[in-house]
């Protein structure tokens, strides 16, 4: 092999390092004709060498093939039937993860190499499928070599190609043209002139330097009048073979650049016997290759698009025709495979009608193999062939767009569907497409389809589900009294039609309609109407609802230990619905009980692992729920390096949530000592006044605006949040299941210590401490001791301090033993604080006990002076005093001296 050694020897050591399990995914760039194909040939047969299994999936250039076709080969090279592989579940999340075991099975403990060649040319689902892969390689023992163009894309690739490169497992390979030295070993017989003039044409590109050195060979080369590209040397030796043999490789060009002898025959009209010459007069001329019985490839892309394009318009037409013919005549039992081609045969034959429904068919095939975004590209290419309005076509364009999160043309399909609708009921349909989401351009959409449908259509049945879907939709636009109103009627509808479909819906538009403290016990109530319609008509997708919803429940009224014993059977319904979507919904729950219950480590690891199954399909809700369970975490254990680049990044929530982010994020701000970008982000969420929080949000967002505004000392807002917090008490600050942030008391107390309220906030931080403790929820156990005895200290009444001494104690022990670091600082201060004789019997001042705490805790000089906002010299000044006041030498001694004192 020509001039590829360090490429080669770079694909030899990420195997060896796939091989003892890290794995690697190469994306190997360049032009066409670069030797992309040539170099994954040389390394599949060292891989094979050195014991490895080898695989191949290759990316066609026509639009014809079917969905996931590459990986549909690769399991087929791997002796398995793509059939039982690729349909044996409804959701394709799990699909993928069932495709990804079998790559880890068929790897073993020899490796696995998967070559996926032209892969700018893949069709979405198949990228998809490499996505999730490529998140995964990393901890895998194979290797992926995917061969790719940059210049020629496909619609969908330069979207995934970020994604890709970004991943744990990534690496780039480039190649380009050859040098001169690697040009001469391809013309070896060249003058130096000719190389040279020949290098400057081709730009060293190894399949133009080949074309040229077999025009060199055939006497065909005129120096004086150079080529422009392959594709002109491709049609002069095209000249050049026999006219039957010409006439074959253009009909095979038009079947594809993979074709078989007897398709081609059948295409024809003539016996494979009388194919067979032809063809090794094409594998002579060089034109294709022998890749198995009976079985050819065109030698490069270029090569068939070169040929193709000679061909005659009639004949083009005529071939195009006859190879439908032949698809439908061969592959009659079993068309699967060949819908889609046969319907761009019919459509390049110009049988528009005919060609849309095969297009129409191959849609449905690719939506049943969860190939949504194909489904999408064929129902289009289906509605462009048939210009008269199909209100069914456009149902399920909309439908397939909704599955593949393409909102925008779900919208488009949805109204076309409705305009065309020739009944009530297809109106209704359409209606029904979209869902609400947190997009008010979507939603407005929805709302004219839902309002216009409600208008024509009787069915009780469809009024309750389009009734459930207005009220979906008056929840994302703050109607919170049309929100109860339509949810109310939705379900009253739901029950009169008996329809469980109906009733399923409705149940959840109502349980939307009852957030917080006040609608839990109807929440509950739906919980157990949903487990029975799931029971009685065995869906695992309600039974998941209704345990959600039970769980969600038991969280906010801080029944932990019952929420925590309620999650096998959350778990079990997940399992049985599959799918990252419906794990994430277990992940989040279950990192939110973990948190609440102080198992920091467990919620941590539990939330990413959710937040990584969900961001590839929904993003907006996955990065929520995990950075409101870090935002948590940030108080009790420090700021997660993940949520302090959440705090870092600009980002534009939804407008339903935009209070909540801001307010949120100024909390985790603080968290990190940047009060003033704290500041800037509490007050772009505007006057209280002006506060537009979801329902199921509105305690969560105090509290989050409450211990922002405390260590911010917006002491007028503190006050309005202390009125707005009081119907709360006795509740449990939780958003939806996603993180805890405790007692409403232990808010409320923490808000009156700040503006000097002590005998309030005393009362309050007492109850908070009792209402932890009755949920077991040790961390906040310790943060409402930590803060009723600073109150106590604060207040300072007679035997205050000796009531404050075992508080700050016990806060102490549980603060240790659960690792909250962030108050390893603020404890030496307080002990100091309560020294008996009313000061530190080492002479230190509170604040000097407070830094004292932050170096125990290993923070620079910078790092104490942002949490404590004060200048680098002052810190280093406090640092300085310490040492001499104590007597020591260095950090360690102090740090050492803290944790002594404070245990």
């Amino acid at each position: 092999m020509v001039g590829r050694a360090r490429e080669l020897g770079r694909l030899r050591e990420w195997l060896d390092a796939a091989r003892a399990g890290s794995g690697r995914l190469v994306l190997c760039v360049g032009e066409a004709g670069i030797g992309k194909t040539r170099l994954a040939q040389e390394f599949a047969g060292s891989a094979l060498a050195a014991g490895a299994a080898v695989a191949w999936g290759r990316c066609v250039e026509t639009e014809g093939a079917p969905a996931y076709w590459p990986w549909r080969q690769i399991l087929k090279s791997l002796s398995l039937d793509p059939d039982k592989v690729l349909t044996a579940t409804e959701d394709r999340f799990r699909l993928y993860e069932e495709l990804i075991d079998v790559l880890r099975t068929a790897a073993g403990s020899r490796g696995l190499v998967v070559i996926l060649d032209d892969v700018h040319r893949g069709d979405e689902p198949s990228l998809l499928v490499l996505r999730q892969l490529a998140d995964q390689l990393a901890d895998l023992p194979i290797l992926v070599l995917a061969t790719c163009r940059e210049s020629e894309p496909s619609a969908a690739f330069p979207r995934f190609l970020p994604d890709l490169l970004q991943s744990r497992s990534a690496e780039r390979l480039d190649l380009s043209g050859f040098g001169l030295d690697e040009t001469r070993e391809q013309l070896p017989t060249a003058t130096e002139r000719q190389l040279t003039n020949v290098h400057e044409i081709t730009g060293g590109n190894p399949l133009f330097v080949r074309e040229v050195a077999r025009a060199i060979a055939d006497g065909t080369w005129q120096e004086d009048r150079p080529p422009k590209s392959v594709l002109d040397l491709v049609a002069a030796r095209l000249r050049r073979v026999s006219p039957d043999c010409c006439r074959l490789v253009q009909a095979a060009a038009i079947i594809g650049r993979d074709f078989r002898a007897d398709l081609l025959a059948a295409t024809l009209a003539v016996p494979v016997g009388d194919c067979l010459p032809l063809i090794d007069e094409a594998i002579t001329f060089g034109f294709v290759d022998q890749v198995g019985a009976g079985e050819f490839r065109f030698v490069h892309a270029l090569t068939r698009d070169a040929i193709e394009a000679s061909c005659a318009t009639a004949d083009r037409a005529n071939w195009h025709r006859g190879v439908a013919e032949a698809l439908e005549d061969r592959y009659g039992h079993d068309l699967s495979e060949h819908l889609a081609d046969i319907a761009r045969h019919r459509a390049q034959y110009g049988e528009t009608k005919v060609a849309a429904e095969w297009m129409i068919r191959a849609a449905e095939d690719a939506v049943r193999k969860l190939a949504y975004e194909e489904g999408v590209r064929l129902y289009k290419a289906a509605l462009k062939l048939n210009t008269q309005r199909d209100c069914r076509t456009q149902i399920a364009l909309g439908k397939a767009a909704y599955l593949a999160g393409d909102l925008q043309e779900c919208v488009k399909a949805a109204m076309a569907a409705a305009e065309a609708a020739p009944t009530p009921e297809l109106k209704a349909e359409a209606a029904l497409i979209l869902e609400a989401v947190p997009d008010p351009g979507i939603n407005a959409g929805a709302k004219r389809l839902c309002e216009e449908a409600l208008a024509v259509t009787t069915d009780t049945a469809l009024r309750a589900r389009l009734t459930a879907q207005r009220s979906h939709l008056a929840f994302y636009d703050g109607e919170q009294e049309r929100l109860d109103a339509l949810s109310r009627e939705a379900l009253a509808l739901a029950h009169a039609s008996r329809d469980d479909h109906a009733l399923t819906e409705a149940l959840r538009a109502r349980q939307e309609a009852c957030p917080g403290p006040a609608g839990r016990a109807e929440r509950l109530l739906l919980a157990t109407e949903m487990l029975d319609l799931a029971q009685r008509t065995d869906n695992a997708r309600a039974a998941m609802w209704g345990e959600l919803w039970r769980l969600d429940a038991l969280i906010e009224s801080g029944r932990l230990a019952a929420a925590s014993a309620e999650l096998p059977a959350l778990k079990v319904a997940v399992d049985r619905v599959g799918g990252p979507v419906s794990a994430w919904h277990h992940d989040r729950v279950a990192a939110c009980v973990a948190q609440a219950r102080g198992q920091y480590a467990e919620a941590a690891t539990i939330a990413r692992r959710g937040f990584d199954r969900m961001r590839l399909v929904e993003r907006a809700p996955a990065t929520g729920a995990y950075f409101a369970l870090q935002i948590a975490l940030a108080g009790h254990v420090g700021v997660h390096p993940d949520a302090a680049a959440f705090a870092s990044q600009s980002f534009d929530p939804p407008p339903r949530f935009a209070t909540m982010a801001l307010l949120s994020r100024a909390y985790l701000l603080m968290c990190m000592g940047r009060s003033d970008e704290a500041d800037a982000s509490y007050r772009q969420a505007g006057p209280i006044e002006s506060w537009s929080l979801p329902a199921f949000f509105v305690l969560p967002g105090y509290v989050y605006a409450a211990l922002a505004s405390a260590g911010l000392r917006h002491h007028d807002d503190l006050a309005l949040l202390i009125d707005r917090l009081q119907p709360f008490r006795g509740e449990h600050a939780v958003g939806n299941g996603v993180a805890s942030m405790g007692p409403a008391e232990l808010a409320i107390g923490r808000a009156e210590l700040t503006l000097g309220r002590f005998d309030a906030a005393i009362e309050d931080l007492t109850g908070a401490v009792r209402r932890a403790e009755s949920a077991g929820a040790p961390g906040f156990v310790a943060e409402a001791q930590f803060q009723l005895a600073t109150a106590l200290a604060e207040r300072d009444d007679p035997g205050d301090r000796k009531r404050a001494k075992p508080v700050a104690e016990q806060a102490a022990r549980l603060i240790r033993s659960l690792g909250m670091t962030p108050y390893a600082g603020q404890l030496a201060a307080l002990f100091t604080k309560l020294d008996d004789t009313g000061g530190s019997a080492t002479g230190l001042s509170p604040r000097e006990a407070e830094v004292a705490g932050l170096v125990a805790e290993g923070l620079t000089n910078r790092q104490i002076a942002e949490r404590l906002v004060i200048s680098d010299r002052t810190a280093q000044n406090h640092v300085q005093h310490i040492l001499t006041k104590l007597g020591f030498a260095n950090r360690s001694q102090i740090a050492t001296w803290t944790t002594r004192t404070t245990r």
